[in-house]
């Protein structure tokens, strides 16, 4: 090949190579892409559920591995084999002077020569013993050690499963924990969560962080100018990327949910609330700030209706009432549904441990005009103008409250029921009721206990705000008044 041959060998060989390094770059766009896109798809086909058993040691106990040399040893010397190299005289040779003799100084140099290497295989034997011997004690401990692994992992195993299956919130809390660890995501997602299990209302909060709308590739293609010898690369338009972040955390809320109220094996969640925020810089200040950009809350009889496979899921999360930043990529927030620190019973018995059990009231031991008196002061001090109506035949209150804010403020109805078992539809459907007839722009119901999960769906569409139990002493600690709730049975 002449040197003019192989210069444009050369020159076509770079040509296909930057080709094909536009083509790669392209690829692993659309790869990236198809990821994004199936990130609600990708959970259907897995099993959430958490086997127990799956806890458990599965190793195999350690084996003791020992050569053949160390196992047996040596044959030890023998004196008639080193006698045996030893030609006794016969014959004329008899006759030669001094044969016996020699005989004599043969056989005693052979007895020299066994005790000698009778000696050597002696200490040879005696290190192989004790080091066969350190082997199997050394394999004694090392199976004890495995054995006492899996009988305290089993153990801690039954422990938290029969714990979880008897409904303990930490052991809730911890078993979704790993049900979302294990959930397998593209990179660039953060999997970082916080859970809260409310008792009463079975109620499962996620406070979930989402990734920023950087994880949209911000390229559609690559392709190759021969001319200008660059790779070059179309840039996706703001509003596709706007569009695809969208489905993304839509996704990602619905994922989530749909993975705890499919590994639930104990039936301890009624209801799942999801808040999704992300972590990000405001522009106007420089300050980190974590705006929540999506909420929404579903009973686990309405969410297992869904066929995830077929849904539209903006249409999905309209239908559930979920709260949805309509400029998710410029990270404008919303109020979550449920405030985290609401639902965290873990803030609530902190706050007993702080302030003292004997110098703190119990809710359940105030009287229905005490109550009253208590709610009307919580809502005034957070900032509304709250005025007492009429008590109601439950012992609950209705509040008619004004939120003095522009445009977001109004007329809000607020009703309290200091109940023991869980607040069913009923009052719901009551307090929607009296915001009708008070023309009230929002309504409010509070409970020492919790709520069943059709109060959640019936109030999901509506301007509704449900605080249980926990909600209320967390709101109560936030303007300084201090109480519990610790319901007896004879209540």
């Amino acid at each position: 090949m002449s040197q003019r041959e192989a210069e444009r060998a050369a020159k076509l060989q770079y040509l296909e190579d930057r080709e094909e390094e536009a083509n790669y770059e392209t690829q692993a766009i659309n790869d990236s892409l198809d990821r994004l896109r199936n990130v609600l798809q990708d959970t259907l086909s897995v099993d959430d559920t958490i086997s127990f058993d799956s806890l458990r040691v599965h190793e195999k106990p350690p084996t003791l591995s020992i050569s053949k040399s160390v196992l047996n040893g040596s044959e030890a010397p023998k004196l008639e084999n080193f006698r045996a190299q030893v030609a006794q005289p016969s014959g004329l040779a008899k006759l030669i002077p001094g044969a016996k003799s020699r005989y004599a100084n043969a056989l005693t140099d052979a007895d020299s020569r066994y005790e000698v290497a009778h000696i050597e295989w002696t200490k040879t034997e005696r290190t192989r013993i004790a080091k066969l011997e350190d082997m199997k004690a050394s394999h004694f401990q090392a199976l004890s050690a495995f054995k006492n692994k899996v009988e305290q992992r089993n153990a801690e195993v039954d422990d938290f499963r029969d714990s979880y299956l008897a409904s303990d919130p930490d052991s809730i809390i911890a078993y979704n924990s790993m049900v979302l660890e294990r959930s397998a995501y593209p990179p660039g997602f953060p999997q970082t969560f916080s859970i809260a299990y409310t008792v009463a209302s079975k109620q499962l909060v996620i406070e979930y962080e989402l990734p920023t709308a950087e994880i949209v590739p911000a390229k559609i293609e690559c392709r190759y100018v021969k001319t200008r010898d660059l790779i070059e690369a179309k840039v996706r338009k703001a509003a596709e990327i706007k569009e695809i972040y969208q489905d993304v955390i839509a996704a990602l809320a619905l994922r989530t949910i749909h993975e705890v109220f499919e590994a639930d094996q104990a039936a301890c969640i009624e209801t799942c609330c999801f808040n999704g925020y992300v972590r990000t810089v405001d522009p106007a200040t420089g300050v980190d700030i974590q705006p929540h950009l999506i909420s929404v809350r579903t009973t686990k009889e309405r969410f297992t209706q869904i066929n995830l496979a077929r849904v539209d899921k903006t249409s999905c999360l309209r239908n559930l009432g979920a709260q949805v930043s309509r400029h998710a990529s410029e990270s404008q927030p919303i109020k979550p549904i449920v405030e985290f620190d609401m639902a965290d019973a873990r803030f609530i018995d902190q706050a007993d441990m702080v302030s003292g059990l004997n110098s703190v009231p119990n809710l359940m031991d105030l009287t229905p005009g005490e109550f009253e008196h208590l709610v009307a002061n919580l809502f005034g001090k957070m900032g509304l103008d709250s005025k007492l109506t009429r008590s109601s035949r439950d012992g609950g209150v209705d509040c008619v409250a004004y939120d003095s804010r522009p445009i977001l403020g109004g007329k809000v109805v607020i009703q309290a029921k200091r109940y023991r078992h869980t607040v069913g539809v009923s009052a719901v459907r009551d307090l929607y009721g009296t915001m009708m007839n008070e023309g009230a722009n929002k309504g409010i119901l509070v409970t020492t206990s919790g709520y069943g999960p059709d109060a959640f769906n019936f109030s999901s569409d509506k301007p509704i705000e449900l605080i249980d139990g926990g909600g209320l002493l967390f709101l109560l600690q936030e303007v300084g008044m201090q109480a519990r709730i610790l319901i007896q049975d004879d209540d």
